[in-house]
């Protein structure tokens, strides 16, 4: 039986994820809080196996929490439950086993579980995977696909199309539709890797495999998978600077 505690300031999402713990007949719940200081001093005492952790706290930031756990003797398992999906770097870079979203999905959770129980029987119940090295995180992006949240690398990506408000990542072999905006999702890209060339793309610098002039002075950009994407008047000038065509 895994013992649990659980830091969140909502009252309603602790009681939704101790009813899901508790149905899993897996989890004993250890202890509670809304509090940063209780969580702490509760946690170095009760030594739970593993702690769900919220990150938008009232009065703190989950992740300064799990960095103070980090310095305590028997560091838990850290599992990330929030409803924000943009920390997910930061959390793999604090050792969390996992990551994930509100509202709570009853067989995401168990998977979750599940890879905690496999920690434990690798006697390794207290030491999480490996976190990522910069030169990972520098070339990863992550994105929420069915309540998961999945690290794309930046060199599998062809492009990325806007319609309707949402987004589509091209990958070379797979394409992800995510709820996110273009806007939202350029904030996450590598300025020096990824070009906006259409209020509705984004493209991979590394993936265009010829430049096709068209149109009143606009191109299209044959990627690397012969796929097609336009470039707009308005950004001709800075692909022809990146560029240097």
């Amino acid at each position: 039986m895994l013992r649990a505690y659980i830091v969140d300031d909502e009252p309603l999402a602790r009681d939704e994820l101790k009813f899901l713990l508790n149905r899993s007949k897996e989890v004993e719940i250890a202890g509670e809080s809304d509090c940063f200081e209780e969580a702490v001093a509760d946690i170095s005492i009760l030594k739970p196996d593993l702690v769900f952790l919220d990150i938008e706290l009232s009065e703190q930031n989950g992740l300064n929490l799990a960095k103070q756990l980090e310095a305590l003797n028997l560091t838990p398992a850290i599992v990330f439950a929030t409803a924000y999906d943009e920390y997910a770097l930061q959390a793999f870079e604090l050792n969390a086993i996992d990551y994930i979203l509100k509202p709570y999905d009853e067989n995401r959770l168990k998977k979750t579980l599940e890879k905690v129980k496999k920690l434990q029987t690798n006697g390794n119940q207290s030491v999480p995977p490996a976190p990522l090295m910069k030169s990972d995180r520098s070339d990863k992006i992550p994105v929420n696909i069915d309540e998961r949240i999945i690290l794309l690398n930046y060199s599998e990506i062809l492009y990325l199309e806007s319609s309707e408000g949402k987004c589509t990542i091209k990958t070379k072999g797979q394409e992800y539709k995510l709820s996110e905006t273009l806007v939202a999702l350029e904030k996450k890209l590598n300025k020096r890797q990824f070009l906006r060339v259409h209020r509705s793309y984004i493209v991979n610098i590394d993936q265009i495999g010829e430049i096709e002039p068209w149109f009143n002075s606009t191109y299209n950009l044959i990627m690397k998978d012969k796929s097609k994407v336009p470039v707009s008047r308005t950004y001709v000038k800075e692909l022809k600077q990146l560029i240097g065509f």
